[in-house]
């Protein structure tokens, strides 16, 4: 037996394709199927798992059932409208020598369904979802406040059961490091039942309300495009579109700009009105949390950026909506910032009038502040507005963890009037430090 992850660390999650004897099995396949289906090319494909009903991304599991004739296997209590086999708790699946046992675990989802898989009448591993995940636990929070506490005290049970399985079975959750579906910080990508009897804390916890205030208390902020990708899923998504998108000499008519050049091109000129976002593993992940969704999306790149990378980023996320790509700027580029590394930014900002604009996460200003910064966290700057405090006649010094944020607004508020330095290589921390 052999499992082949497949990361996508922009949403901190992993595909899993489980591979016995020529049989497999395919877990939480994300929309842009034809990475896991070159891998099991040689594979005779019996199933398609799905765990839940996924709040981070396009399902391409109904896309990936339907191309290989795969078994497509969901929680019976998703309800999804299309063809597939519900999954009932402890009713086992059987094909192709293997033996699949859905194990109901609520609590992220109400309907989330964990898998052991069972060789010879041996389990061997448990895809968790976003169950049970290494040191950590998926967030029962993100269908709501009003259903969290119970949701919360469903994963407790549902760990447990867990947890109850033999120490030695494998355990392959599909969240992890960088999910903002993880209760906690997520370390490792994968571990065994054992392992987390040891090192998990949240297994350390009897008491359901006990368990419920822990994951509840400190809750990572959930991505805008969250509340579409549950519903997408109930329905069916559409195939994967294709990633090329024409080459453009100038800005479709009424789209959202997007620059995704490197923040050091962007600083030196960006068009006016144009968005950046430096393109790296999280680029869709940010585009779908600070633009409209849905909306038309004029992308700007280098000569030679890897734009299909962009577009798969965002079809990831239900975004099909790139109208095409510019390359050439010419005069147009006026829109600026500095950017500024760390013994410049302090030497910016010990200077009279210096305004500091943070814009990290509620639980990171939590551990580390500098005093007189205003505190604005990324997403909020474009759905609240800039804070009252910043004075726009006078420059706005920003920071965030390490520079990737801190430059998305600080090209956001130039785009604004505002004259804009945004902190580099480093990050709040180090400035508290310095």
């Amino acid at each position: 037996m052999d499992v082949i992850p497949f990361r996508t660390p922009g949403l901190g999650d992993q595909t899993y394709l489980l591979t016995h004897e020529g049989k497999g099995a395919l877990v939480d396949p994300q929309r842009d199927i034809d990475r896991f289906l070159a891998a099991a090319a040689d594979v005779e494909l019996r199933f398609v798992l799905e765990t839940h009903l996924h709040n981070d991304y396009v399902s391409g599991a109904a896309q990936a059932a339907q191309r290989t004739g795969a078994e497509l296997v969901l929680p019976a209590a998703a309800a999804a409208a299309y063809r597939h086999t519900p999954a009932f708790h402890m009713e086992d699946i059987e094909g192709g020598g293997l033996t699949i046992r859905p194990i109901h675990t609520p609590g992220h989802t109400p309907e989330h369904t964990s898998y052991l898989v069972l060789i010879d009448g041996e389990p061997v591993v448990v895809f968790s979802g976003g169950s049970l995940l290494v040191a950590s636990a998926g967030r029962p929070d993100l269908l709501g406040p009003e259903r969290a506490p119970t949701l919360a005290r469903l994963q407790h049970l549902s760990l447990r059961r867990l947890a109850a399985l033999p120490p030695g079975v494998g355990l392959y959750p599909t969240h992890g490091e960088g999910s903002f579906c993880t209760a906690t910080g997520a370390g490792r990508l994968t571990s065994s039942i054992g392992a987390e009897l040891t090192d998990n804390p949240l297994l350390a916890i009897d008491d359901a309300g006990e368990f419920a205030d822990r994951v509840l208390a400190d809750p990572l902020p959930i991505p805008a495009y969250y509340r579409r990708m549950g519903p997408a899923n109930t329905l069916g998504g559409a195939p994967m579109p294709p990633v090329g998108v024409p080459e453009l000499d100038a800005v479709s008519a009424g789209s959202h700009v997007v620059d995704i050049r490197p923040r050091q091109v962007q600083a030196r000129g960006m068009l006016p009105g144009s968005l950046g976002i430096e393109l790296d593993d999280d680029f869709g992940a940010w585009a779908g949390w600070l633009l409209p969704y849905e909306e038309p999306i004029t992308l700007v790149a280098e000569p030679g950026q890897d734009v299909a990378e962009a577009v798969t980023q965002l079809a990831r996320i239900g975004i099909d909506t790139v109208r095409g790509v510019v390359r050439e700027l010419g005069e147009a580029a006026t829109q600026t910032y500095e950017l500024l590394e760390l013994k410049a930014f302090a030497e910016r900002l010990a200077r009279p009038g210096a305004q500091l604009l943070d814009v990290r996460m509620p639980s990171e200003w939590a551990a580390a502040r500098v005093e007189g910064a205003v505190e604005r966290f990324l997403p909020d700057l474009f759905t609240l507005g800039v804070p009252a405090e910043l004075d726009p006649a006078r420059p706005v010094l920003v920071a965030c963890g390490s520079g990737r944020r801190s430059a998305i607004a600080a090209g956001h508020l130039a785009r604004l009037g505002y004259r804009t330095a945004a902190l580099t290589g480093a990050g709040v921390p180090d400035l508290a430090a310095a």
